[in-house]
């Protein structure tokens, strides 16, 4: 489909035409051309949205969506509108499915069954098969097959060697291992921070060195291994100030920090609202400002909505038996906007290709087409009509949020929400 896009102010850094309001010209998915006040002598569709910007499409680095074996939480085709509607071009699909995407055909399964979306999916393989922990998955059939990373979802890896091994196996192939980290034995049974309000609580406690202790043991590692390594979703200040450390050594680390971590604290976990139960848990409000400072000096390479349907028979019951995780993706932009300048969100949703080998797009004529529409002006409340996802498990309901997501180009298709 041949578009015109009217009156769009650019931000990209790497497009000459950063921070310029001009028309751009799609024809057949590539950016003919640039300007302003361009004629429509191709018939294009026109679009013209109020106070539009446009940025190079944003990348999510854990999406879990529940197809093969949880389509009650989400299936792809859903997973994949609801992303597209929310801002994102590409995510990478965590393997927590079932069966785990720990060979080649699950891989090949999950691609096919996003073909053709305006989002595109890129499968993040289990490290380690069925993600036990006990063996090494068949790693390189599963890159050949466009496997993007290898991690066990919200599994932290026991057996150091087999962490030290795999790191130096993916060397052969350029790839990256995703390491969660939290050390099994100090978390216990906890289902909350270790705290003032788990105490008052009486709630089980996580203390910040179960994700400390491990983030030290696995950077010392990838210290003796070379290699790459993604730390995701980090909570603690003590956590970006080791990762900090590592990069100032060089170390090939990057980490990422969920969205809730930097809007939420441990505050919220009165009532027992289960949609506030997450891994890692809500932290302090020292540690949410710690986290903030990590992502505006650097030190945090992106943001993503860690976004994990669940459903309502595993979410709605007592604290302690209730699943974790939060959906994320339709929240996204807005609530960050209450917290960051539009510029590093945009920046901070975009870097992760970079780490992944996602490929970028900048806007500029010859490239092809893939960015995000959105406003950074107006504010609403976020409630259940917000909701696209199958499973409604948002920790953001209620939560007030600034600027608007019209939608998404990408893979010739305009999807506007």
């Amino acid at each position: 489909m041949n578009t015109i896009i009217r009156d769009a102010k650019i931000i990209d850094p790497k497009s000459a035409f950063h921070n310029n309001i001009v028309d751009i010209l799609i024809i057949d998915g590539i950016i003919k051309k640039i300007g302003t006040s361009l004629q429509n002598s191709e018939n294009a569709t026109e679009v013209k949205l109020d106070n539009l910007h446009l940025s190079q499409g944003w990348f999510d680095s854990s999406v879990s969506l529940g197809e093969p074996g949880f389509e009650d939480r989400e299936t792809i085709a859903n997973g994949l509108t609801v992303a597209a509607k929310s801002g994102f071009t590409a995510i990478a699909l965590q393997p927590n499915s079932y069966p785990i995407i720990d060979n080649q055909s699950q891989v090949n399964f999950v691609k096919n069954k996003a073909f053709g979306c305006a989002t595109e999916l890129f499968p993040i393989a289990a490290l380690t098969k069925q993600s036990e922990g006990k063996d090494m998955a068949e790693l390189f059939d599963m890159k050949n097959a466009g496997a993007l990373a290898f991690g066990d979802y919200n599994k932290s890896l026991d057996n150091a060697n087999l962490l030290k091994i795999a790191l130096q196996y993916v060397q052969d192939f350029d790839g990256l291992v995703i390491a969660f980290s939290q050390d099994e034995k100090i978390k216990g049974n906890g289902v909350a921070n270790e705290g003032i309000v788990s105490t008052r609580l009486g709630l089980k406690g996580i203390p910040n060195l179960a994700e400390e202790l491990q983030i030290s043991r696995n950077l010392f590692l990838l210290e003796y291994t070379g290699g790459k390594l993604h730390i995701p979703t980090i909570s603690t200040a003590k956590s970006v100030q080791l990762i900090r450390e590592a990069k100032s050594k060089r170390l090939q680390v990057t980490c990422s920090v969920a969205i809730h971590h930097l809007v939420l604290t441990d505050e919220k976990l009165d009532g027992f609202d289960t949609r506030f139960k997450v891994a890692p848990p809500l932290r302090t409000e020292t540690d949410r400002k710690a986290l903030i400072e990590g992502v505006l000096e650097g030190t945090i390479d992106m943001i993503t909505s860690d976004h994990n349907p669940i459903d309502i028979e595993h979410k709605k019951m007592e604290f302690d038996g209730a699943k974790n995780g939060t959906i994320g993706l339709e929240s996204a932009f807005g609530t960050l906007m209450t917290v960051l300048p539009m510029e590093i969100i945009i920046e901070k949703l975009t870097a992760g290709k970079a780490t992944f080998g996602v490929q970028t797009n900048p806007i500029e004529a010859g490239q092809k087409a893939s960015f995000t529409l959105f406003s950074p002006e107006g504010k609403n409340v976020f409630t259940k009509e917000n909701i696209l996802s199958k499973s409604k498990n948002s920790a953001f309901l209620g939560v007030e949020m600034k600027g608007k997501v019209y939608g998404i180009y990408n893979q010739g298709k305009l999807v506007l929400g």
